[in-house]
């Protein structure tokens, strides 16, 4: 990336958005999924909210690479220092295009992780079982795309992206970060419909949105309620540096998520064997390139 939105922050950001499908044997749900649970447990427990933006998003910067190896895990499982080391070398390996001092104020939070995930409000285990819409169009049928995102997936990438994003525009990451964590809240009581619901709701629209959002905020302590109505109100437009941050993300996600979709019609074996040398070097690796040329697979 060159310090601006261009097509330079397509690769990183797709693959940060394949956070969204990895899962792990002992934990449920996404990392993106269980990153949103992490997040809004932090914020109800009264953290700052600079700081639980730089211990989430530093952590989904790492597992772009490492998964969910992560400070918690590489503990564990006996790594000198809690494995900073390499959570570091995972983090360096997508992040050196980001802005520098965002990148250093990151890159410092790595060995702390991700916060603890504990008691949350009803609305964030809703927004992570309510699907995202899919493809919808007024007029016209749904398209659903399997696996299906959920709410809380797709509003913890738009907070990476927004944080990621918001030198280009002089935003606050903190403010960006915390308007995309709340920006569906009132989807935990209102299914995802799409456009064409909302056109079809027509001049009924904002008032359900108001109400099921309301409904959600209520669950919040008082203080950080009013915090995230005042991080909410800028992006009903795009006019605050934060909103445009914002809405970069936003849009950036909506389409990327198709976009893989798509992506993976097109994968070929060559690709597969060739680029990514999925029979990878070892020393039965030339038995290994026998069996799959006998096999016609090579």
């Amino acid at each position: 990336m060159s310090g601006a939105l261009s097509p330079d922050v397509l690769p990183l950001f797709r693959e940060l958005g394949d956070l969204k499908r990895i899962h792990s044997a002992d934990r449920i749900g996404s990392i993106a999924e269980r990153l949103f649970l992490s997040g809004w447990t932090a914020l109800v427990a009264g953290m700052p909210v600079g700081e639980v933006m730089e211990r989430v998003v530093a952590a989904a910067l790492a597992a772009a690479r490492l998964g969910d190896l992560d400070a918690g895990k590489l503990r564990s499982l006996g790594l000198p220092a809690g494995g900073v080391a390499t959570l570091e070398a995972g983090f360096d390996a997508v992040a050196g295009d980001l802005v520098e001092a965002l990148a250093a104020r990151l890159r410092a939070a790595l060995s702390a992780g991700a916060p603890p995930t504990g008691a949350v409000p009803a609305f964030v285990g809703k927004l992570a079982w309510q699907p995202r819409a899919g493809v919808t169009c007024p007029g016209r049928a749904r398209i659903v795309l399997q696996p299906t995102e959920n709410h809380a997936e797709h509003c913890l990438m738009v907070a990476v992206y927004a944080v990621i994003a918001s030198p280009w525009y002089g935003a606050d990451p903190a403010a960006a970060f915390l308007a995309a964590m709340a920006h569906h809240l009132h989807n935990a009581e209102m299914p995802d419909s799409g456009y064409t619901g909302e056109m079809l709701l027509g001049a009924s629209l904002d008032g359900v949105i108001a109400r099921a959002r309301d409904n959600a905020l209520s669950e919040l302590p008082a203080a950080l309620a009013d915090q995230v109505r005042e991080a909410l109100v800028p992006i009903a437009g795009d006019v605050t540096p934060e909103a445009k941050t914002f809405h970069v993300a936003d849009v950036l996600d909506r389409v990327l998520e198709i976009d893989q979709h798509l992506r993976v019609r097109h994968l070929t074996m060559a690709a597969v064997l060739d680029d990514y040398g999925l029979v990878h070097d070892g020393p039965v690796k030339p038995f290994h390139d026998r069996v799959l040329a006998d096999a016609g697979l090579a």
